[in-house]
């Protein structure tokens, strides 16, 4: 065990915004700088102090170069301040908080900031070949949501949701097991948000129709359709808009630092990172790539999964 760990002293993000919906009108790095903003002031932490700015974001065309240095300008950083995008897709914010862990570990920084921006409802359309001239023939045009985000790249052009639709029928995982889950799902969120447990985590802000101070989707959702949709991958298939995760807009950002820094500053620890673990299988496995993490990081620390209280899991699908 580390005497020293890399510690979480800020963690802010915003609400989660729903397809062309509440914070549809915020591009990613303007996402970014409110909750980098968040983070700093609730730290009281000069910018100058930064080491670096770490910030996840996949759907980058349209959103301008650099988006995490964008992030970090808009919201005080100095122009000191390194800042570096990392895309990994679904794992892009996870990722840059363990680049900042070891960054930490290594003594190449004292105070990092790492997270993730996305608005996927400002992800453009692209038009392939326009550079050269259509000079015959039609043309198309891609959207980005899909080439670079949602689709194989490796020639068969599936949608992520084919291959869950695949691990469901392997594994005999039932439309009715997964609307259950989305259900259960649904309702420990709507009840968490009504209880006010992400209160101290969210930012306000603006939004299409004023302040958003709360998750979109829980809001807007309704139970008793989920087991009437109809599937959305394949005319027999299991998947529908409601047991698949949401195209959604946010962002979040943390801020780290060795726990002697965080005692030094008299700042307090909100959490310590113990580990972390990456797993790797083929493209189309992805959807049981987190057994493989887990497992991974279970031995690294010693730990049975007895020791752990609470599994946060990307419900994808």
């Amino acid at each position: 065990m580390v005497d020293d760990p890399v510690v979480i002293v800020g963690a802010r993000r915003t609400p989660i915004g729903g397809f062309l919906g509440a914070l549809s009108g915020h591009p990613a790095p303007a996402l970014g700088a409110k909750v980098l903003e968040a983070v700093l002031r609730d730290t009281a932490i000069d910018p100058q102090e930064i080491d670096e700015v770490l910030m996840g974001c996949v759907l980058s065309a349209g959103v301008g170069m650099a988006p995490a240095r964008q992030a970090a300008l808009a919201a005080g950083v100095p122009n000191s301040v390194p800042c570096t995008t990392i895309n990994k897709v679904c794992g892009s914010a996870m990722k840059a908080v363990m680049l900042a862990h070891d960054a930490l570990m290594a003594g190449s920084g004292q105070i990092i900031i790492a997270g993730g921006m996305e608005s996927m409802s400002n992800a453009p359309y692209l038009l392939k070949r326009a550079r050269r001239g259509h000079r015959l023939g039609h043309g198309q045009v891609v959207d980005h949501i899909f080439l670079d985000g949602l689709e194989d790249a490796y020639g068969s052009g599936r949608l992520m949701g084919e291959f869950a639709e695949q691990t469901a029928r392997e594994l005999n995982i039932s439309r009715d097991a997964q609307d259950d889950f989305a259900i259960r799902s649904l309702q420990r969120a709507c009840q968490a948000q009504s209880d006010g447990r992400f209160a101290a985590e969210i930012i306000c802000i603006d939004g299409t129709d004023g302040i958003v101070d709360a998750d979109e989707q829980p809001r807007t959702a309704d139970p008793s359709r989920i087991p009437h949709l109809k599937a959305v991958f394949q005319v027999d298939g299991t998947i529908t808009a409601a047991n698949a995760s949401s195209i959604s807009d946010g962002g979040v950002a943390l801020m780290l630092m060795r726990k002697s820094e965080a005692a030094r500053r008299n700042l307090n620890a909100r959490a310590v990172i113990r580990a972390h673990a990456s797993f790797a299988q083929q493209p189309s496995r992805y959807t049981t790539a987190p057994v493989g993490a887990v497992e991974k990081l279970i031995k690294m620390l010693s730990w049975t999964l007895s020791d752990v209280d609470l599994f946060e899991i990307n419900e994808v699908f």
